[in-house]
């Protein structure tokens, strides 16, 4: 995809009402400092208009950046931050749980994984509450820059078999450094929503009409 235009347009704190979008979304979900914010500024070709911390726990909201005015990235808070109260885990849960089960144009969830590390209980438990809300989650193995290429397909064995993924789910490794995986991933993205059989039809729409007008 092409990115042309970007914009973070709305923002959901736990009190707020959701919105009921008019484009597709796709999600990503990741525990706190797995690299999520990152990867959105990567995909989006921008530097910070996720923001980044190094603090753990940051995203505290739902925000929707609107691409090209035709999709939503959708970038859920972060889970696994050990240093807020029990309380506050439950009011993100809360709000996590009910964007999943409400929304309407959601077409995918991507989940984020930290590739130096076997998947933590917090992990396993996203995924199988995706898997629970009715969505096959695509798993995007981070930090990847971090490891020896040789290493590679060691790790990414290590988070199919502790997720316990369904067989013939992607996982695609990305670097926020060399942006390895940025076109896999849009990729994909374009192949779910439809949007590359959109273009080759088109492109097959205006051949006919050159032939046509011959």
């Amino acid at each position: 995809m092409v990115i042309k235009s970007v914009e973070l347009e709305i923002v959901c704190g736990v009190t707020s009402k959701l919105p009921d979008t008019d484009k597709p979304e796709m999600a990503f979900a990741g525990k706190s400092n797995v690299g999520k914010s990152s990867l959105i500024n990567g995909l989006m070709n921008r530097k910070s208009l996720a923001r980044t911390s190094s603090q753990p726990g940051k995203t505290q909201t739902i925000n929707y950046y609107d691409v090209n005015h035709c999709m939503y990235l959708v970038d859920l808070p972060g889970y696994g931050y050990a240093k807020i109260s029990p309380r506050e885990k439950e009011k993100w849960g809360q709000m996590v749980e009910n964007y999943l089960h409400t929304s309407k144009q959601l077409r995918a969830v991507f989940l984020l994984i930290d590739i130096r590390h076997e998947p933590s209980a917090n992990d396993k438990q996203m995924y199988d509450w995706v898997v629970y809300q009715g969505y096959d989650p695509i798993i995007i193995a981070t930090k990847s820059d971090k490891i020896k290429r040789s290493q590679l397909q060691k790790h990414m064995k290590m988070i199919r078999e502790g997720l316990k993924v369904k067989a013939g789910t992607p996982i695609l490794p990305y670097s926020a450094q060399t942006k390895q995986g940025r076109e896999e991933i849009w990729n994909l993205i374009d192949e779910l929503l439809g949007f590359e059989t959109t273009i080759e039809s088109n492109m097959e729409s205006q051949k006919k009409s050159s032939v046509q007008g011959e």
